[in-house]
């Protein structure tokens, strides 16, 4: 009986608890008046209030236990963390400093400050002792046009690490003629200034007031589909230095597609290469004296149209003037109507070129010296008045030294073949067969090596035969009786090898 009341009395106290809770919380959320005209409708709402408190209540402890497994170091702030609200990007633009990308005002003072303050950064480190690393900070010169009045010269210092991209650049007629719009030229006082620094999607016009780009003692520079024109000595320098790579670009002097009028007038120079290790890929040289001029050592030019000037008009294609440290390869080349000239040249690879127009290889001499050079697998097109697709400068002096040049393979169309390496033969009913090679050798007076076979029809009859003579270029065979024969004869100028 007494547990009876006791728990009778337990269930009334919390029968009031509940129902002044249940008040309570009705009274915080709702107007008094809405639970004194539909007390039922009130109820309803309010048990649906406290089923959504429950599932905040587990949501938020479910969280609580989730961050709680996170091990600390991930979610404890970083003592470097800067908020991107506060953050500055490496992103300088052109207009943001007054530049005028119409170009009617000059906009030399505002790029020249956003270039200042892209290097004004510490030392990221990684690149070159001595240079500073600018962590890939862009100058964007957003779709413009800005003419300029001095070269955009980058700071002395040095640095690296930056993009120069996106617009044009052009001369103004108040504009120095013998500097260019864009100049890597510091002097940092280490061997390079400059390292890992790229331009990028530029038009830049000289208006025949100097040239494109300059890069000096620079390493690991970039020049990217950049459209250079109306320069007067150089549409781009590199000088000194590391690597250059220049690629997918157009060069001229005149904007012009060919059969130029005035093409006779042309001058300057599109690429001027003065310095090791420097690429030209991809590259198309419309209009100028000589489309690329190669003053240092391990270059490489692939994929280049020159199309600069004839060389009727005393046009050059690619001049090597590096006497006796060429170590250049050209390789897929498009040479039309000019060539190549190369001083002395020593370790030269030229292959896989087509030339066009009675365009050809022209070898000078300077100290009388030839050997390493490769000159295989190219195609020449002419116009029928026998140019040789080879020849020899020797006006300061005969080559005196010749080793190793290998001018094999080539296929020639209304052009004069001429190679260090001839086959022939010589049919006869005597005791001596004389072929003359002097129509095909590159040469005079050289042969080094020669192969031949002796081959008679005549069956009862072993005669004796040798090589009598090579003088002149003329292959003298003879045996020690008359027979019906055929000689085939290979020669070669390069020396055979002793290994």
């Amino acid at each position: 009986m007494k547990a009876t009341i006791a728990r009778k009395a337990l269930a009334f106290f919390m029968l009031v608890a509940f129902s002044s809770f249940f008040k309570i919380h009705v009274y915080g959320d709702y107007p008094r008046v809405g639970l004194l005209h539909n007390s039922h409708l009130h109820l309803q709402m309010n048990q649906m209030n406290q089923m959504n408190q429950m599932r905040e209540i587990k949501a938020n402890s479910i969280l609580r236990r989730g961050l709680a497994s996170v091990p600390s170091i991930l979610i404890s702030p970083s003592p470097n963390f800067i908020s991107p609200a506060t953050s500055k990007p490496r992103v300088y633009r052109a207009t943001a400093y007054g530049a005028d990308p119409t170009g009617k005002t000059d906009s030399t003072d505002a790029l020249l400050n956003a270039i200042s303050d892209a290097f004004k950064t510490s030392n990221n480190g990684d690149l070159m002792q001595g240079i500073i690393n600018l962590g890939g900070a862009q100058i964007d010169l957003e779709g413009g046009y800005y003419m300029i009045s001095r070269p955009l010269q980058l700071p002395a210092t040095g640095g690296g690490n930056l993009v120069i991209h996106g617009g044009s650049l052009k001369a103004s007629d108040k504009f120095p003629g013998n500097r260019y719009l864009i100049e890597l030229s510091g002097s940092s006082g280490g061997e390079y200034s400059y390292e890992y620094i790229t331009l990028k999607n530029l038009q830049l016009d000289s208006s025949y007031r100097g040239g494109g780009i300059s890069v000096i003692n620079s390493l690991r520079t970039s020049i990217d589909n950049c459209y250079i024109v109306h320069f007067t000595t150089n549409g781009i320098l590199v000088q000194g230095g590391h690597e250059t790579y220049i690629r997918n670009s157009f060069l001229g002097q005149h904007i012009t597609a060919g059969g130029d009028h005035d093409e006779k007038n042309f001058s300057g120079t599109g690429i001027s290469l003065i310095g090791n290790d420097n690429a030209v890929t991809d590259v198309v040289i419309f209009s100028a004296a000589i489309g690329i001029m190669v003053a240092g050592e391990a270059n490489t030019i692939t994929g280049v149209h020159c199309y600069n000037k004839a060389t009727v008009w005393g046009g050059i294609g690619i001049y090597l003037r590096v006497p006796g440290y060429t170590q250049t390869r050209i390789v897929n080349c498009y040479l039309d109507y000019n060539g190549i000239v190369a001083e002395d040249p020593v370790q030269l690879l030229i292959s896989n070129s087509f030339f066009l127009g009675d365009g050809f290889i022209l070898l000078k001499s300077i100290n009388g010296v030839l050997r390493g050079v490769n000159i295989v697998d190219n195609m020449f097109s002419g116009s029928g008045k026998g140019v040789n697709i080879v020849q020899l400068d020797q006006s300061k002096g005969n080559f005196k030294t010749i080793d190793g040049v290998v001018i094999d393979r080539n296929n020639v169309n209304k052009m004069t073949l001429r190679s260090t390496v001839a086959r022939g033969l010589k049919e006869g009913n005597g005791s001596s067969w004389v072929i003359d090679f002097n129509n095909v050798l590159l040469f005079p007076n050289l042969i080094n090596h020669v192969h031949y076979t002796f081959s008679t029809m005549n069956s009862g009859s072993f005669p004796n035969h040798v090589l009598r003579n090579v003088a002149e270029n003329r292959v003298v065979v003879e045996s020690d009786k008359p027979v019906p024969a055929t000689v085939y004869v290979t020669v070669n100028q390069s020396p055979m090898s002793n290994g």
